[in-house]
């Protein structure tokens, strides 16, 4: 496996998995359960295809290759297995030094056709959860059985439930929806009369979306970055530019529009960020207007603070100024302040601050972090550990 598939993006995870299932030939790890501290959490996705190639990871490299060997097995026999590998010894994994200190569970299963709502829900940008029995269970409900719930407009869920008992369909509601609204997954335990079960439930959601004004060269590596941390990135120029794909080829999308036509060929919620940085003033300014007509969170406007305060100045002109709400969203100049003045450089603060704003995060040193470096989940008994990572 190579390092850049190791370190594939979600996106790039689930394409795998669009593939593996339409192919046949292909098996899919996932992390289930934590116990202690571990490089991914639950929900975490490895492809492997039958010549042994892998796209995503499950660790941090120490268990890939025992999870192929597994792969293999249940590519052969096309039977699923859970497999739990623990890194808690005081010589780490075989000594080598590699440890997690945690002891962590993987079910490893052939992708078919049974995964296929996964695939239509990557395809169609719909977030589902995706529920597997893993054991623990009353005698007719068998191990691997596997249910999905869609969130609706108004915050409720939509189960499909084939072969699960009406009664174990209701015990996973509520912890279905807490894992949908902490965006996390978990395996849980259920119970209902005097029966129990243990299900992990995945919540796979659309990645966020980032939106880029500008078409200078400084908006190859922002789009680069972001797109290698899980973004769906759209690239709008203006002025003419072309919007020409091989030009940003990191990009999902490139378009060419008026900065005040933005909100007829873009559609903009909540989930969507953007970053300013066509560098022209008029253009920039008014896109920063459209921008704060929209539901948008994050507005990066690339430039210097006097840049700012002039642009302030000329709304004022037109008696336009700003509520604090929208001063609140407006994040110039753009990025965290790591040091550095190379265009990867630049580029790396801005996406920095993208992916904290999107986590809800405010940045600090890990080593000053209180508790856990990946938020854990509260609702499975698995994976609950508030031990500090």
């Amino acid at each position: 496996m190579t390092g850049d598939r190791w370190n594939a993006p979600d996106t790039e995870v689930l394409d795998a998995i669009a593939d593996g299932i339409a192919n046949q030939t292909a098996v899919l790890a996932t992390v289930v359960a934590v116990d202690g501290s571990a490089y991914r959490r639950p929900g975490a996705k490895m492809v492997i295809t039958d010549d042994s190639d892998s796209v995503g990871s499950v660790t941090a490299g120490c268990l890939e290759d025992d999870v192929s060997a597994l792969a293999e097995r249940v590519l052969a026999t096309g039977n699923s297995c859970i497999e739990q590998f623990d890194l808690t010894g005081d010589d780490d994994v075989w000594g080598l030094g590699v440890g997690c200190n945690g002891v962590v569970d993987i079910l490893i299963e052939p992708l078919d056709e049974r995964y296929r709502p996964v695939a239509y829900a990557h395809q169609n940008s719909d977030d589902i959860a995706v529920l597997t029995v893993l054991g623990n269970t009353p005698t007719d409900i068998q191990q691997g059985n596997r249910a999905f719930a869609y969130p609706t407009d108004n915050q409720q869920l939509t189960f499909e439930t084939p072969n699960w008992p009406d009664q174990l369909r209701k015990a996973v509601i509520e912890p279905t929806q807490r894992l949908f609204s902490a965006g996390s997954s978990d395996t849980v335990t259920v119970s209902w009369d005097e029966n129990t079960a243990d299900v992990f439930i995945d919540i796979i959601q659309t990645p966020p979306k980032l939106i880029v004004f500008g078409s200078g060269h400084d908006v190859d590596p922002v789009v680069e970055l972001a797109k290698r941390v899980g973004f769906r990135v759209t690239v709008v120029t203006f002025r003419g530019a072309a919007a020409d794909t091989d030009r940003f080829d990191a990009a999902d999308r490139v378009l060419s529009t008026s900065p005040t036509d933005l909100r007829s060929v873009l559609s903009f919620d909540t989930d969507t960020h953007a970053v300013i940085m066509s560098h022209n003033f008029v253009d920039d300014r008014l896109v920063l207007n459209e921008l704060l007509a929209t539901s948008v969170q994050y507005i990066g406007l690339v430039g210097s603070r006097q840049r700012f305060e002039d642009m302030q100045e000329v709304f004022a002109t037109e008696g336009r100024t700003f509520t604090s709400d929208e001063r609140n969203r407006i994040y110039t100049p753009a990025g965290l302040d790591l040091g550095g003045g190379t265009p990867f450089h630049i580029a790396q603060s801005i996406v920095a601050e993208v992916t904290a704003h999107y986590h809800d995060r405010d940045p600090q040193h890990l080593s000053e972090r209180k508790g856990p470096i990946h938020p854990r989940s509260r609702v499975g008994t698995s994976s609950g550990d508030d031990r500090p990572e």
